[in-house]
């Protein structure tokens, strides 16, 4: 399972998000679409930070960034505080979330509809 989430580091909320069951274009371009749309209307020119995947970097990832007038910025290798923001946000989800219960019997359906309650 794969969650690609879009934070807004002024405010740590989570802007969009996608799940799939692999890491692809299919997990992280709706939620690139879903982030784009909620800052549409604003002049600013967001910065979109993000690790090293390779769902990341390819061609038609960047060619969306470059359309909606995005900033794009990649964290350096090995180096997780360059995504502050994101690890953040996956320890509190893994605290409030994932430790507390067992998600051995749970379809992903089950936990999706759990992520978004």
């Amino acid at each position: 399972m794969y969650l690609s989430p879009m934070i807004d580091c002024f405010d740590g909320k989570v802007i969009s998000w996608s799940i799939g069951t692999r890491p692809d274009a299919e997990l992280v371009n709706p939620m690139l679409d879903a982030a784009v749309e909620t800052v549409a209307s604003n002049d600013k020119r967001p910065v979109v930070h993000s690790d090293r995947g390779a769902h990341y970097r390819w061609p038609g990832w960047l060619s969306r960034i470059a359309d909606a007038k995005l900033i794009r910025s990649m964290s350096r290798k090995g180096c997780s505080p360059d995504h502050a923001a994101c690890e953040g946000f996956f320890g509190r989800l893994k605290t409030e979330l994932f430790y507390p219960s067992n998600w051995q019997s749970t379809s992903i359906e089950q936990f999706i509809q759990a992520l978004d309650s």
